[in-house]
């Protein structure tokens, strides 16, 4: 179609330039678009195709294709397409199972293997408040940064990731957080809640891309995984790939906790699900010895002593 008759009348993206761009969004990084949500994908991308004053899909499409430029546009329409809608303490229950219960027994298990502090990331971290709500929840608790734990987070997006390592937030942030929460580790600044450099120096932020093979050979062996309210923008292959990753890259006895919408039911892994006393969360198993060992260690933490493999529809 003419760029001309484009111009005329709007971009529209034809049917095949819809599978054409959900496809090449997929091999890139994971972004499932089914067919209802083509009207989100033509006003997405027309935004940015009308920013870089082109005149079609198609000349886009050839762009995003090229060398050079076309690695860096495909990070800005990335920007483009993310939802990046999240708060402080979201999902709080869970936040409190980790904080309270596989906190205190991950580090006491770090204690006795190697030392070190627990390390727990926070993949699609989006502007931060997750992995900031960790901080807050574990100096809550009593634990010391640095010395009991360590905070990773990534995201795909650079535009959010900015967003999370300046820690200014707006009010709607805010939307279950206790006052005093607010007033002991935030201070108003010019209209927004800037967050202390004590919770902020906490959080190492960087970009990542989970289809990344390379960049994702970095990341180091996690304690514990919070991928929430991620998974859910996959399709079933790209889910299978991201779970076999988070797999990978948890040590034996390690917990993988996702959203509560979300769940490991259609996929194929070796995970197992535990039961907290204030949520369900997976964990990678340990071979026998080794859970008769966090057993003893889980008693001496004031927690459950079995963590019985259950029903993946438990979930």
């Amino acid at each position: 179609m003419g760029s001309v008759a484009q111009r005329e009348r709007g971009l529209t993206l034809s049917e095949l330039e819809f599978r054409r761009f959900s496809e090449l969004l997929r091999r890139h990084c994971g972004l499932h678009f089914a067919a209802d949500t083509r009207f989100l994908l033509e006003q997405r991308i027309a935004r940015r195709v009308k920013k870089i004053s082109l005149d079609s899909f198609a000349a886009y499409h050839h762009l995003l294709r090229s060398p050079g430029q076309g690695a860096s546009e495909l990070a800005e329409l990335v920007d483009e397409l993310t939802t990046n809608e999240t708060f402080f303490f979201r999902e709080r229950r869970q936040l409190d199972a980790l904080v309270n219960e596989i906190l205190p027994e991950a580090v006491l298990t770090r204690r006795a293997r190697s030392g070190g502090p627990v390390q727990i990331w926070c993949a699609g971290c989006s502007s931060g408040e997750e992995p900031y709500s960790v901080v807050m929840l574990a100096l809550e608790a009593g634990f010391e940064p640095g010395r009991d734990f360590r905070v990773h987070a990534s995201d795909i997006s650079r535009r959010v990731l900015a967003r999370a390592r300046r820690g200014a937030y707006r009010e709607s942030a805010f939307r279950e957080t206790e006052p005093q929460l607010r007033d002991r580790y935030f201070e108003a600044r010019d209209g927004s809640w800037q967050l202390g450099e004590r919770v902020l120096r906490e959080v190492d932020c960087a970009h990542l891309n989970l289809l990344d093979e390379h960049r994702v050979a970095l990341v180091p062996q996690m304690d514990v995984i919070l991928c929430r309210n991620v998974l859910i923008y996959f399709d079933a292959p790209t889910r299978q790939r991201v779970v076999e990753l988070f797999e990978r890259k948890l040590v034996a006895g390690g917990h993988l906790l996702l959203g509560h919408a979300e769940s490991l039911i259609h996929a194929s892994s070796g995970f197992e699900l535990r039961q907290l006393q204030r949520d369900l969360v997976y964990r990678r198993p340990l071979p026998g010895r080794e859970l008769a060992a966090a057993g003893r260690l889980a008693a001496r933490a004031g927690l459950p002593e079995r963590a019985p493999r259950e029903r993946e529809d438990a979930r």
